[in-house]
């Protein structure tokens, strides 16, 4: 198991191949996401430990996406059971990242609330929407910035870290830190594909509200944008399985 640096376009190319992969399975794609969405929000209402489980499953759960892309990659079947594939390697391993990923969200969100007293942090555990005017607060916006970079370098450690410890059987610690040297090697196409899509999941859909406003065809907004973030979303699933294939080899998973 060794990282390589790759050139930094690769990024985007992470976004076509995921792409790529999604068009191969549609249907079973759309299932497994429709799956994971009921399996979360079912947990989540667990009272007082729901949202901590679910946050506590987000690794498990991303090796099984990885899971999916592969079998994707190969035109084999997508089967609903591989959407578990991070319960059957390596469990222990990846409920321990599970506890540190709901570690390092608390300390984040518990940053958030020197800037805006917790607007941010209830909003994400509690669902309880903060008013307008708050949300377009300094002190809001100077908390969701807070949190937006404090979550850069919990995003590039469990980026690889769920399928290096699911099929290469990497601790926990080994994992977290593979994962983190190999996206700051990889930094200028993280880049890439970060700024390829804020493109797709922020500009297009604006631009297309902003199309309606001016035809005056607001009410066909939710019909419009929904179905595009249903596309996106095994998309960007995929993505993730496409830059661990280029960066740890196409022959890395066994």
């Amino acid at each position: 198991m060794q990282a390589r640096i790759v050139a930094a376009p690769r990024g985007a190319r992470w976004l076509a191949e995921g792409w790529q992969l999604f068009r191969a399975a549609p249907l079973g794609w759309l299932a497994a996401v429709f799956g994971y969405w009921l399996i979360m929000t079912v947990v989540s209402l667990v009272p007082v430990i729901g949202v901590a489980a679910a946050a506590i499953l987000v690794p498990a759960f991303s090796v099984g996406f990885m899971a999916l892309a592969r079998a994707a990659s190969r035109r084999a079947p997508l089967e609903p059971a591989l959407l578990f594939d991070g319960f059957r390697h390596e469990p222990r391993t990846q409920l321990l990242l599970g506890a540190v990923y709901l570690a390092s969200l608390a300390l984040l969100l518990a940053a958030s609330t020197l800037a805006d007293d917790g607007a941010l942090a209830r909003w994400m555990l509690t669902g309880a929407r903060p008013g307008d005017e708050e949300l377009q607060s300094a002190d809001f916006v100077g908390a969701l910035a807070t949190a937006a970079g404090l979550y850069l370098p919990v995003m590039f450690a469990f980026w690889f870290a769920p399928p290096l410890a699911a099929w290469h059987t990497v601790g926990a610690v080994k994992a977290l830190f593979f994962s983190v040297a190999a996206s700051l090697m990889n930094w200028r196409a993280f880049l890439v594909y970060g700024a390829v899509m804020a493109v797709i999941t922020l500009a297009v859909p604006f631009l297309l509200l902003q199309v309606l406003a001016l035809a005056g065809a607001t009410g066909l907004g939710p019909g419009i944008v929904l179905p595009f973030v249903i596309l996106i979303l095994p998309t960007l699933f995929a993505s993730f399985y496409a830059s661990y294939r280029d960066v740890f080899g196409y022959d890395a998973a066994p």
